[in-house]
């Protein structure tokens, strides 16, 4: 067994990241993750510690001809340090690859933020074609922070499909929406929905704003004001329908449908 195998062996043993050896040691996850891979070895200074620490003797830890139950830390120390930095890591990357990126990338921390990267990512930061994470960015997308080319969820959401506390996209569903169709409680859009709705074209809403306005409190060049609380009337959304399938003009059926059944 080499000097790196021993030093993750013990490591693992101990239940703790790179990152919590390193700052036990006093020194960055990166060199401890050098020693592991054999790519440097620590000074006289961190091999002492790192012996003090595991409870091993430097014999031991460099050459490993003695065994590891030798006299060199008091276990009381050794135990109150291990629970102090304990740190809860977990990383999976898949084998398989495509384009250069593992299929499957996990990458998760109890404190701090690590990186998952590949087709399927998900980590506190993630980037992949889907990822949820944190903060995440992808194709498809799912995170507190989140940003999708095609669909985007989170708190603070952007994408094609964008939904979340804040969101903007050319479809956007939100507290807070911006979008070629926007739908929230404060939206606003070319085509707008919401409790408070400005939009360039068709408004629809409680207090809307639009050419074509509908809503309880109307502004626009026609406005269709509905009384709160009462009941559309057939005849009411017959007017509503043939005044939206003017402003669209055939454009999109889909929407003509879709705004008529906001009502």
């Amino acid at each position: 067994m080499t000097f790196q195998d021993r030093l993750h062996r013990l490591r693992r043993e101990r239940g703790l990241s790179q990152e919590g050896l390193a700052e036990i040691v006093g020194v960055t996850r990166q060199a401890v993750q050098k020693w592991e891979s054999g790519a440097s070895r620590p000074d006289m200074d961190n091999l002492t510690a790192l012996a003090r620490y595991f409870g091993v003797s430097l014999d031991y830890l460099i050459t490993g001809t003695e065994s590891p139950s030798g006299p060199a830390a008091a276990p009381q120390v050794q135990t109150v340090v291990n629970n102090y930095y304990h740190r809860w890591e977990y990383e999976y990357k898949s084998q398989r690859t495509l384009w250069g990126l593992p299929l499957v990338h996990i990458h998760l921390q109890d404190n701090g933020f690590v990186r998952a990267k590949g087709i399927i990512a998900i980590g506190n930061v993630a980037t992949g074609l889907v990822s949820a994470g944190v903060i995440s960015v992808g194709l498809v997308s799912l995170g507190v922070i989140s940003l999708g080319l095609l669909v985007s969820i989170g708190c603070v959401a952007a994408g094609l499909l964008a939904a979340g506390g804040l969101a903007a996209g050319a479809v956007a569903a939100g507290g807070f929406a911006f979008g070629w169709l926007a739908l929230g409680g404060i939206s606003f859009g070319t085509y707008a929905a919401g409790g408070i709705a400005s939009a360039s074209e068709i408004a629809v809403g409680g207090v809307v704003q639009a050419p074509l306005a509908v809503g309880a409190a109307t502004e626009g060049v026609r406005t269709i004001t509905l009384v709160p609380g009462e009941a559309v009337t057939p005849e009411t959304r017959a007017v509503i329908r043939a005044a939206i399938a003017a402003a669209l003009d055939g454009r999109y059926p889909w929407l003509e449908t879709f705004l008529s059944g906001l009502l």
